[in-house]
């Protein structure tokens, strides 16, 4: 089973940033062209990046989608989009010009019946993220906490079609203390369907320990912090996993 690195790309006011465990208070900015950074992770060997419209997170509707689109476009590597997609026209927007997958994250919590036509008419183009804090998912940039656990939303959305998943443990978003592995397996066998790690990625060797689970369904990891804080490259994380 291949093992995916994702590096990530968080768009805030059009720059590059990263927020400590989602908080829009504790903002570092990293770059000042989303385009620019997709274009270096391209240029690294990614077969794959990870965008995210923070803005849109917040505000419940695309703000930073040029960007994405621009990169979707232009540059060989996929790209993935998660970030304010609240409708079917948003999925329609991103699609139509080359985005390859959709993540719907907060909407699959408030509305799940959107969540199962979009993951029945789009199939493999839609990934459901779930956020968890303590197992259970927050929604709104994770500005909420609900009563729903992780496990069971991804068990539902897997009933239904569901073939991929992005699983990101708050409490270690951000921090750079390490991944919560242990839940992202949980989450790969209660579904049986393929999760991507996210949060937490420090080290070089957090992402080989995690390469160690994709017989299991943990089929890739998105990294943010550890590159833009110079722990690795994005050209060293995808060497690391190469089989």
């Amino acid at each position: 089973m291949t093992f995916t690195i994702f590096p990530a790309i968080d768009m805030r006011g059009g720059k590059c940033v990263r927020l400590l465990q989602g908080d829009y208070d504790q903002e570092t900015i990293y770059g000042d062209s989303p385009f620019d950074m997709a274009k270096n992770f391209s240029a690294d060997g990614a077969k794959w990046i990870h965008m995210v419209d923070l803005d849109g997170a917040k505000n419940g509707k695309r703000v930073n989608d040029s960007y994405v689109i621009q990169a979707a476009k232009e540059l060989r590597a996929k790209i993935q989009i998660g970030g304010g997609i609240r409708t079917e026209e948003d999925v329609i927007h991103y699609l139509e010009n080359g985005v390859s997958r959709i993540i719907i994250g907060s909407v699959a919590i408030s509305n799940p019946e959107f969540a199962v036509k979009m993951i029945q008419t789009y199939g493999d183009s839609i990934a459901v993220g779930i956020d968890a804090k303590n197992g259970y998912v927050a929604t709104h940039g994770w500005q909420n906490t609900s009563e729903v656990k992780a496990v069971d939303v991804g068990k539902k959305f897997a009933d239904v079609g569901a073939e991929t998943f992005i699983f990101t443990d708050i409490a270690t978003d951000g921090m750079l203390s390490g991944p919560n592995i242990e839940a992202v397996r949980q989450l790969a066998k209660e579904t049986g369907k393929n999760v991507i790690a996210s949060g937490g990625v420090s080290a070089l060797n957090d992402l080989t320990k995690l390469q160690q689970f994709s017989n299991e369904g943990v089929v890739g990891a998105i990294v943010g912090k550890a590159i833009y804080e110079g722990r690795f490259t994005a050209r060293q994380a995808l060497e690391a996993v190469q089989l």
